[in-house]
């Protein structure tokens, strides 16, 4: 299969059997904007029948993963649904950019190939909910991770709190998730974010590498059954989760404290959140 396709927010290289995704922005920090939204869902759906791809390596160009849903690119998705007379319509429209984006993450969980990510420097927000799709996750020791949707005055939405309490636990996930609060690589990998630790960046998206040639190597066919299998008990749970926080955000996300954030982030100052 080509990938002649010029991706704007990706490259991609597929070579023996191994295809490796680079986040290339064109945010800083590889943000995650509109042509990031819009990519995810034929890349991977794209990676999924090419019959030459054994195993998916993700990773972000630069020093840094992701920094996370790019704010003021997306700001227009968000302008409507915050007008203080937003009814029916606009609040429709913004359950559908919802849905439209969390179908991007779906296809990288969906993706029937494994996909192993490799971390270095920030994974903030939106990246974790790529990385939480993802089957395996390795991460650099300056890599830092933070469910940082609640400090932006929003319910995350696209896929963390569907899938990280199956990976680190409730009490973990319910932590993370209420303080938005940074954590290192060390506590990552105590937690079961993370498999491995590796030592700097370029060791980890070789140690990735390494893991999905040990995968490409092995029967095809075999390794996507066993992660069909792996993936059926949880798939419903996980699609329920998401339906019921993109209406929920459909209903509830616009608020005053979110159109504080974004004009903190346009502004450069911290927020000063009201509840209102």
């Amino acid at each position: 299969m080509s990938y002649v396709q010029e991706w704007k927010a990706f490259e991609v290289d597929v070579a023996d059997g191994i295809a490796e995704v680079t986040l290339i922005g064109p945010g800083k920090g590889n943000a995650m904007g509109p042509d990031f939204w819009s990519e995810l869902v034929p890349l991977f759906g794209a990676l999924d029948t090419d019959k030459e791809v054994r195993a998916v390596v993700l990773t972000g160009s630069g020093k840094h993963f992701s920094f996370g849903l790019d704010l003021p690119a997306m700001a227009g998705d968000f302008g409507k649904v915050l007008a203080e007379d937003a009814k029916a319509g606009p609040r429709t429209d913004f359950h559908d950019t919802i849905k439209r984006m969390q179908a991007g993450i779906n296809a990288v969980a969906d993706c029937r190939k494994p996909v192993i990510a490799a971390v270095a420097g920030w994974c903030i927000g939106g990246g974790v909910d790529l990385i939480t799709a993802a089957d395996v996750r390795y991460a650099s020791a300056d890599a830092k991770f933070s469910v940082r949707e609640v400090r932006v005055a929003i319910v995350a939405d696209m896929g963390s709190l569907a899938r990280l309490g199956s990976i680190v636990g409730d009490g973990h996930l319910r932590e993370l998730a209420f303080t938005g609060k940074d954590i290192d690589a060390t506590r990552a990998e105590r937690i079961g974010l993370v498999n491995e630790v590796f030592d700097d960046a370029e060791a980890v998206l070789a140690g990735a590498r390494a893991a999905a040639r040990e995968i490409a190597d092995l029967p095809p066919l075999v390794v996507q059954g066993t992660k069909t299998v792996l993936d059926h008990s949880r798939r419903a749970q996980v699609e329920d989760s998401l339906r019921y926080v993109a209406a929920w955000n459909a209903a509830f996300l616009p608020s005053e404290d979110l159109t504080e954030a974004i004009s903190a982030v346009f502004e450069k100052r911290p927020p000063k959140f009201q509840g209102k």
